[in-house]
């Protein structure tokens, strides 16, 4: 696929989300200086939009970066135990300072991702190679013990309602005021992007990398920290969103090839696009209710990554 091609998409489906919704937005209406459709616009369909663009491609990145650094292809934040990490986090905010900040929860579910990524980077040392799953799989299993821990303490203290949300990922709720920690993606990104050439590198193996002169663990805890910094925000303001990060990075390797540096552009906005289509498609498959992002790419992208793990296996 031409990478104009995947722009051209990306911007029809911003533009489509704009005027896709419950309440009537139209060209004319808002030329017309209708005052609920502009309203409307610059209250909930341009946050929502733009939030959409933001996470879709900050989960994009995070799980290009995480797969080329690890040199596994089915690793995301959701299969390491970071998204976990980061809700117990935020339920510990929840219980011990309930009226705190969403800044500050969104630095405590960065610090609970960051060590909680740490633990299982050294866990993985001992876990045995050669086999591509074993690492997820691990993942899955240290996140579920994690996500336990949560679980319990918030029944023990009856959130569990709260701790739902963070299950759910759903844009329904954004609106403008609620959702500006999200743009903590966007330095994010930058400095993910100007890492670029260093992870490429880095991705290439620790023996190869230090041979280079490469500060392999710097490197790693650094890049590490700003992955779980974006992601926490995403969490945050959002919810969880399934096998994006696992998906669009191998979607994004089988039509590019693996150059981290030269791909993370259109990882970006590749990223963007599929969430962007998701959450159209969760807005009018039963209109005028609307179902949680999360279940669409749940089921879409559950369907490419059995896809991708078949393909992976024959190869």
């Amino acid at each position: 696929m031409k990478k104009w091609l995947v722009v051209l998409i990306f911007l029809i489906l911003a533009t489509t989300s704009i005027f896709v919704g419950v309440n009537e937005v139209t060209v004319s209406g808002l030329m017309e200086g209708n005052p609920m459709q502009w309203f409307l616009l610059a209250k909930t369909r341009i946050p929502r939009t733009i939030s959409l663009i933001l996470a879709g491609g900050m989960l994009s990145i995070s799980g290009r970066i995480m797969q080329h650094f690890m040199q596994n292809k089915f690793v995301s934040a959701n299969t390491i135990g970071m998204m976990d990490s980061a809700r117990l986090g935020i339920l510990v905010v929840m219980l011990f300072y309930p009226t705190g900040s969403s800044l500050m929860k969104a630095f405590v579910a960065f610090l609970f991702s960051y060590v909680g990524v740490l633990l299982f980077l050294s866990l993985s040392r001992l876990l045995p190679k050669g086999d591509s799953l074993i690492l997820p799989l691990a993942g899955v299993m240290f996140g579920n013990v994690i996500s336990a821990i949560a679980i319990f303490f918030a029944y023990h203290y009856q959130l569990i309602q709260n701790m739902s949300a963070w299950l759910q990922g759903n844009f329904a709720t954004v609106m403008e005021g609620s959702y500006e920690l999200i743009y903590l993606t966007v330095p994010v990104v930058i400095v993910l992007y100007v890492l670029g050439y260093q992870i490429t590198v880095a991705g290439l193996g620790e023996e190869l990398s230090t041979s280079l002169g490469m500060n392999y663990q710097r490197l790693q805890f650094a890049t590490f920290a700003f992955v779980a910094l974006g992601n926490s925000s995403v969490l945050l303001m959002i919810g969880t969103i399934p096998f994006l990060g696992v998906v669009v990075p191998n979607l994004i390797s089988l039509f590019y090839g693996d150059h981290l540096k030269n791909t993370l552009g259109v990882t970006l906005i590749f990223g963007s696009t599929f969430l962007l289509f998701c959450d159209i498609l969760a807005r009018v498959v039963i209109a005028p209710y609307e179902v949680p992002v999360s279940v669409v790419m749940g089921i879409i992208g559950g369907a490419l990554f059995l896809f991708l793990l078949v393909r992976g296996r024959r190869l």
